[in-house]
């Protein structure tokens, strides 16, 4: 099982802070996650729907779409921040 969380608006639309769900036997990079999430449901495609902007930490730490999953522990997803 993966732990998956989820903050700001990616969190409001998928209706959920987190989840722990059990990865397809294809789902290998941070970008086939978003792929399959995408599959999930209505809420998940809203979220997702345009993946290119969703930044991803594994195991706290930023990492790039095509990064390998294997072992993660936590990933977790959130829109792009600004500073100010």
């Amino acid at each position: 099982m993966t732990k998956l969380v989820y903050f700001a608006w990616v969190r409001e639309r998928i209706g959920r802070d987190h989840e722990e769900i059990e990865l397809p036997a294809n789902v290998h990079t941070v970008g086939d996650l978003l792929d399959h999430l995408r599959t999930r449901g209505e809420e998940y495609e809203a979220a997702l729907q345009y993946p290119e902007v969703i930044r991803v930490a594994i195991n706290q730490e930023h990492v790039a779409h095509d990064t390998a999953i294997a072992g993660a522990r936590e990933i977790a997803l959130f829109p792009p921040m600004t500073g100010g």
